[in-house]
C-alpha cells in the first residue's frame, strides 16, 4: 500500500475576513477623545446661566436708543370725516316759453351767466304785432265805454225828471257794465301779448355756468322741446353730500343742535383744501345697506374750485377739547393689562405707566394718567422692558389736526376696551409732524390711526 493521503484541511475563514470591507474597529484613543468631549460639554451646560436671566441682564446693561416726546396740554379740535360728492344747488334746463325761430344766441358755452342775462333771442316780430293788435282793441273798447258812461249820466237826469222810463236807464247801466268788462278782457289780452313779447327774449333764471348748447341760430324752438336750449348749473354757492357712520350720528346731532358746524372739503389725495362751509341738513333716515347717515353742507364757491359730481373728502369739526393732555399716538402701547406708555425717568430709565385713552385724533392721543411734561417713548418700544436704560432722542410733538396743518384726514375715534392679546393696527409708526391725510377706502369714511397702539409686554 502506498503512503496514506492526509485528510483535507478545512478552510475556515477567519472572523476578521468576514467583516464588511472598509470597516475598522475604532481605536481606544478615539473613544477616549469622545468621552472627554462629552464631559466638557456637560460641565459647560451646567455652568451656563439661564436664558431669561441672561436676556434680562443684557437688557439692563444695554442702553437702548429711543425717540421721546413730552406730553403737553393743548386745545384739540375733534373732527369726523366722510366721503362725498359735490352737487349743485340748482340745475336748470333752459327752454323757450314761446314758439318761434332763434335769431341770436347771446352766450358762450361754458361761460358764466348772471341772473337776468339774455341767452337766446326768439324772433319777436309776431309777438310785437300781437301786442299792437291787443292794444288797439283795448283802445277801441275804451272809447265805447266812455260813450256809454256819458249816456248813462244823461239818462240819470232824465229818469229823475220822469222823462224816460226806469227800464231804459237800467239798460244803459247794463251797457256800461258790459263795456267795462270788455275793456278788462282787452287789457288781459294786452298783458298776455306783452308777456309773450318778453318771453321771446330767453333769460337766465340763476347765476351759473352754461353747458353745451343744443340749438343754433335759425332753429325753430317751442316750449315742448325735450332737450331744451342749454343747461345752466349753479356754482356759487354749491353743496357737498357726504356720509358718516351711524355711530357718529348721536354726537353729530348733539353738536348740530348747538349751532352751525364747520365743514371742510378736501381733494381726493387729501393734499389741498378746496373750500369751507356749514352743515345745513342731516338726512332723516339711516341707509340700512351701508349703516351710514347722509349729510349736506353748503359752500361758498367764488373761485369754482368745487365742481358738480367731484369726489371729495369732507371733514366736520364737532368740538374743540380745551386744555387736554396729549401724547403722540405711537406712544400708546397695549399689553395684557391694557393700554400703557413707557415713561422716561430722570435717570434715563423707563417705567411702565398704565393710561386710559379717551380719543385718538390723527397723530395725537388724548390720554388720562399722564401729566404735562412727562416724557413718553414714541419709537423703539419693542426693545424696552421696565427699568431698561435708554438714550433718549427728542421728537417734536405733532401738531393737532386742523385746517392749517394739512393733515386733515384724522377722525376722532373713541378707544374701546380690548381683550388681552388683541392687536391694533399701525403699531410702532413714528409720529409725522404735519402728515397729509390719505384717501379713504371705506364708504363710511373712517380714518386710520397713525402709529396706533401695538401689542407689547409690560414686565
Amino acid at each position: 500500500m502506498g503512503p496514506e493521503t492526509p485528510p483535507p484541511q478545512s478552510r475556515e475563514v477567519p472572523p476578521e475576513s468576514r467583516r464588511r470591507p472598509g470597516w475598522k474597529r475604532p481605536s481606544t484613543l478615539f473613544l477616549a477623545l469622545l468621552a472627554g468631549l462629552g464631559i466638557t460639554l456637560a460641565v459647560a451646560l451646567l455652568r451656563r446661566p439661564s436664558k431669561s436671566a441672561g436676556q434680562a441682564g443684557a437688557l439692563q446693561a444695554r442702553v437702548v436708543p429711543v425717540g421721546v416726546s413730552a406730553a403737553e396740554r393743548r386745545d384739540v379740535p375733534i373732527w369726523v370725516e366722510g366721503l362725498g360728492n359735490v352737487t349743485s344747488l340748482a340745475t336748470v334746463t333752459i327752454r323757450a316759453r314761446v314758439s318761434g325761430q332763434i335769431v341770436s344766441i347771446a352766450f358762450q358755452e361754458g361761460s358764466r351767466v348772471k341772473q337776468g342775462d339774455v341767452l337766446v333771442q326768439v324772433d319777436p316780430r309776431p309777438f310785437r304785432i300781437a301786442l299792437q293788435q291787443a292794444e288797439a282793441t283795448a283802445a277801441r273798447d275804451l272809447a265805447t265805454l266812455r260813450n256809454a258812461e256819458r249816456d248813462l249820466a244823461r239818462y240819470k237826469e232824465l229818469v229823475g225828471q220822469k222823462l224816460i222810463a226806469q227800464q231804459q236807464f237800467d239798460q244803459q247801466l247794463a251797457t256800461v257794465d258790459s263795456a267795462r268788462a270788455t275793456l278788462a278782457l282787452d287789457q288781459a289780452a294786452v298783458n298776455s301779448a306783452r308777456l309773450n313779447l318778453q318771453f321771446s327774449s330767453v333769460t337766465s333764471p340763476i347765476n351759473g355756468i352754461a353747458g353745451v348748447r343744443q340749438v343754433d341760430v335759425g332753429n325753430l324752438v317751442s316750449p315742448n322741446d325735450t332737450s331744451g336750449i342749454v343747461v345752466l348749473t349753479q356754482m356759487d354757492p354749491i353743496a357737498v353730500l357726504f356720509t358718516l357712520p351711524q355711530d357718529d350720528l348721536p354726537r353729530v346731532a348733539e353738536a348740530f343742535g348747538k349751532g352751525p358746524l364747520e365743514v371742510e372739503a378736501w381733494d381726493r389725495s387729501g393734499l389741498a383744501r378746496l373750500g369751507a362751509g356749514k352743515l345745513t341738513v342731516i338726512d332723516n333716515q339711516v341707509n340700512p345697506a351701508t349703516a351710514t347717515i347722509r349729510l349736506k353742507a353748503e359752500f361758498p364757491n367764488p373761485d369754482f374750485r368745487l365742481w358738480p359730481s367731484m369726489f371729495v373728502k369732507a371733514r366736520m369739526l364737532l368740538e374743540t377739547r380745551a386744555g387736554v393732555v396729549v401724547v403722540p399716538t405711537p406712544a400708546i402701547q397695549r399689553g395684557p393689562s391694557g393700554t400703557f406708555v413707557y415713561v422716561v425717568n430722570p435717570d434715563s430709565t423707563v417705567a411702565v405707566r398704565n393710561v386710559q385713552v379717551d380719543t385718538i385724533q390723527g397723530p395725537l392721543a388724548i390720554a388720562l394718567g399722564i401729566a404735562p411734561g412727562d416724557r413718553v417713548v414714541v419709537d423703539g418700544q419693542n426693545q424696552l422692558r421696565a427699568g431698561a436704560r435708554v438714550d433718549p432722542r427728542a421728537v417734536p410733538l405733532p401738531a393737532a389736526p386742523g385746517a392749517q396743518q394739512g393733515d386733515g384726514g384724522a377722525q376722532a375715534v373713541p378707544v374701546r376696551p380690548q381683550a388681552a392679546g388683541e392687536q391694533q393696527p399701525g403699531a410702532g409708526a413714528p409720529p409725522q409732524t404735519g402728515a397729509r391725510p390719505q384717501p379713504r377706502q371705506q364708504p363710511q369714511g373712517r380714518s386710520g390711526q397713525q402709529g396706533g397702539p401695538r401689542e407689547a409686554s409690560a414686565q
